[in-house]
């Protein structure tokens, strides 16, 4: 690379970083770029800008593009290109609007190539060291780590059985729906229309895949065994082996030892969704009766030690790092830990004595925490309360068992949420409050109805004292220069900000220029917007210019929360990285031999790769499988009108969100009427070529049910609303593009918002 006078550009110095086949820092970019002498400092200011940037991350003294995958990603190897190597894509991938990158998988990679192993082949899931490449077809290259347990290629759909020969597996996979070919003796006595999870045997050649059948899980149509699909197509591991299960029945219940310290005289409490089985944490707050910190709170969170139980490198361990998380669905959860821990001896449960990893914290009047200490204790949960039940209390709507907690126990808890809520405030977090929508089941599994659960401060105030220990967390052990995974959220990357403005500027409204975007930018821009009609669409743009958060050994602070430092310790029932801080902190504080291992300190990058893809796999299924159940709710509606919001476009068409049950499916653009329609990315639109009729991200429609597809959760509706009058597109159609023999599409039937609705 030729070297340059002074300093290099920002550009030169990605371009470096991505073309570099080696670990680069400071030293090497200023050798590469002969920067020499004082200069050597305006570097370091100029590298710590591109960080606040986001332009560049810091991992372990090692630089890298933060616009790109994570240093360490899950690779799922989907095909073998004509030169007979092997290409994939991240195992998850949960940008909506972005498309999937290519990865080609450098070949003899891996820690062992002995002749007796059998090497990857398409389907199965690499732990991989991901660098940059300049091939536009494959921007990354993969360099096999290991081979993930359980990764065979395998597909799950429906049988479908044939007269004259072999049957089919239509594939539930939405993106795909291909039909695999099923030989006489590998269909495993499936039945028409069962649901099945079958082994690929043969890649696709001249005619169909062939897989054959392994398992049957029961009938398609049942929507008691829609969760499956989903469970097993991201090869979500949902049974115990049975000497995990044998272990975790033959633990004791632990003993109150000597060196915990005993809380149970204290009432703490659990507030959780009515319908949890596992309570991770408890919590207390009364005032500080030191008459220094007046008006200040003492606070206490206790948390599952679950470490007590669960020791490294034992069997249910290792169970626990392979899910890496508890999966939850309508109808069921798959839990990390097996029920005898999960449900029983670590759950705080209500009046049950129980060892607990207590976080205690003072804060002052304004909500400031002076100081904060971990400890293990011995606790006895005063009460198990669900989030309605305790705000009915604090608004005036007492029960028997709130009642006498609502004084001594509730109102302290609220009172410190208030102070808290002071700090949090000038903080100023992103603020991207969207609501969420819960499927109520009925007994036999059939959704009931759809709701959007209102969210209380019981909500919020659960959510702050878990924020501030898992602060406290993490202080600890940077102070204390011990290992752990921290929970990292990066700052949007350049290109997102600059759309964002771009898109902005459609709207009339404005993004701050020449200045680093912190969370209070955002939250001004969704204060501008709010109560208007863009604020449903500025709200969705602004969560979609936001990086995914992560698991890394190296902290690069959490853009979201405006925290500096973060780690996950609230939940180590059902999220490993929280074991993990757990037993760092064991380790650092001396609580105890059950602290971080020696091979949990050598693999924490590479297990915190395999924690962020288990946390996308399970978000993937549990969206997945709500879409399915839904699909499975309107079956019935085929024809019928209803009210929806344009929720995302692409060239081909318009995804809608039904008001109502927040369903999601798509217009095809080749219906939309009798123009043609070119999608504006910049002003996030479709525009009519030579009418300008425009539609709108986050414009309110009518539109009417055509088609659905309950195995995949495909929905396919019509427009019945006049777009909005606009500027003809003209020559915004893309190069290459025209009306099939030049004419004029048939006119859709316009139906008005005053026709009568099914």
């Amino acid at each position: 690379m030729a070297r340059s006078r002074g300093l290099p550009s920002p550009d030169q110095i990605v371009e470096f970083l991505n073309t570099s086949g080696s670990k680069v820092g400071k030293r090497e970019i200023a050798r590469a770029f002969g920067v020499k002498g004082a200069d050597r400092v305006e570097l370091k200011k100029l590298l710590r800008k591109m960080a606040d940037d986001g332009l560049i991350a810091t991992r372990r003294k090692r630089m890298s593009d933060a616009s790109g995958l994570p240093p360490v990603t899950v690779v799922r190897v989907t095909g073998i290109d004509s030169d007979g190597e092997l290409y994939g894509e991240p195992a998850e991938w949960a940008r909506e609007g972005e498309a999937v990158p290519k990865v080609i998988i450098a070949a003899g990679s891996g820690r062992r190539r002995q002749s007796s192993a059998k090497p990857p082949g398409i389907g199965d899931q690499l732990l991989c060291r991901i660098s940059r490449t300049d091939d536009a077809t494959y921007p990354y290259e993969a360099r096999i780590i290991r081979k993930l347990q359980g990764s065979k290629g395998h597909i799950v759909g429906v049988y479908e059985p044939s007269p004259r020969g072999n049957g089919r597996v239509v594939s539930a996979n939405r993106k795909d729906r291909l039909e695999f070919e099923v030989a006489r003796n590998d269909d495993g006595d499936a039945r028409k229309g069962e649901l099945v999870r079958a082994e690929i045997t043969r890649e696709r050649g001249r005619g169909f895949a062939q897989v054959r059948i392994v398992e049957r899980l029961g009938d398609a149509s049942d929507q008691r065994n829609v969760s499956l699909i989903a469970i097993h197509q991201h090869g979500i591991p949902d049974q115990f082996p049975s000497e995990v299960t044998q272990a975790a029945d033959a633990l004791k219940a632990l003993k109150p030892p000597k060196g915990r310290k005993d809380l149970r005289h204290v009432p703490l409490i659990t507030i959780d969704p009515p319908d949890a089985r596992d309570h991770d944490d408890a919590v207390w707050a009364a005032p500080d009766d030191d008459p220094a910190n007046k008006g200040g709170f003492k606070t206490i969170v206790a948390v599952a030690d679950v470490a007590a139980y669960v020791r490294t490198g034992s069997v249910i361990d290792k169970e626990a790092r392979v899910r890496g998380n508890s999966v939850y669905f309508p109808d069921r959860v798959v839990p990390m830990l097996p029920e005898r821990l999960s449900t029983d001896l670590c759950s705080l449960r209500g009046l049950e004595d129980r060892p607990a990893f207590a976080c205690f914290m003072t804060f002052d009047k304004a909500g400031r925490k002076l100081n904060h200490s971990f400890d293990r204790i011995w606790m006895k949960s005063a009460a198990k309360l669900s989030y309605a039940q305790a705000q009915a209390a604090i608004d005036g709507r007492s029960d028997d068992v709130t009642g006498p907690l609502l004084k001594p126990v509730l109102q302290p808890l609220w009172r410190a949420y208030n102070v808290l809520k002071k700090a949090r405030d000038k903080r100023q977090p992103l603020e991207l409050d969207l609501p969420e929508r819960k499927l109520v089941l009925d007994e036999d599994g059939r959704i009931d109805r759809v709701t959007t659960p209102e969210r209380l401060d019981a909500h919020k105030l659960i959510e702050e004292f878990m924020i501030q220990a898992n602060v406290a967390a993490a202080e600890v052990l940077e102070k204390n220069r011990t290992p752990l995974v921290f929970r990292v959220h990066e700052a949007p990357a350049p290109e997102k900000i600059d759309a964002l403005a771009k898109f902005l500027a459609t709207l009339g409204q404005s993004a701050p220029k020449g200045v680093v975007m912190k969370p209070q930018h955002f939250n001004r821009i969704l204060e501008t917007a709010r109560g208007g009609p863009n604020e449903h669409l500025v709200s969705q743009t602004v969560l979609r210019s936001q990086a995914q958060a992560v698991y890394t050994p190296d902290n690069q602070g959490h853009f979201g929360l405006n925290l500096r430092r973060y780690a996950h310790f609230t939940s180590p029932i059902r999220r490993y990285a929280d074991l993990i801080v757990h037993r760092a902190l064991i380790s650092a504080l001396k609580l105890g031999d059950d602290g971080l291992s020696n091979e949990d300190m050598a693999s924490l990058e590479e297990l915190a790769g395999i924690l962020s893809m288990t946390e996308r796999r399970a978000m993937l299924a549990e969206r997945e499988t709500i879409d399915r159940l839904i699909a499975h709710y309107l079956s019935g509606n085929i024809g019928a009108d209803f009210k929806a919001r344009i929720s995302g476009m692409v060239k081909a068409g318009l995804f809608v969100t039904l008001t109502d049950s927040g369903a999601d499916g798509f217009i095809p653009a080749s219906t939309l009427g009798q123009d043609y329609f070119v999608h504006d990315e910049q002003a996030m639109a479709m525009v009519g070529e030579r009418t300008g009729e425009t539609f709108r991200m986050g414009d309110l429609v009518d539109v009417r049910l055509l088609e659905v597809t309950p195995l995949a959760g495909g929905l396919r509706f019509e427009m019945l609303s006049d777009g909005a009058k606009g500027k003809p597109a003209g020559g915004r159609r893309p190069a290459g593009k025209r009306r099939p023999g030049g004419k004029a599409k048939k006119p859709r039937a316009r139906h008005h918002r005053h026709a009568g609705r099914r």
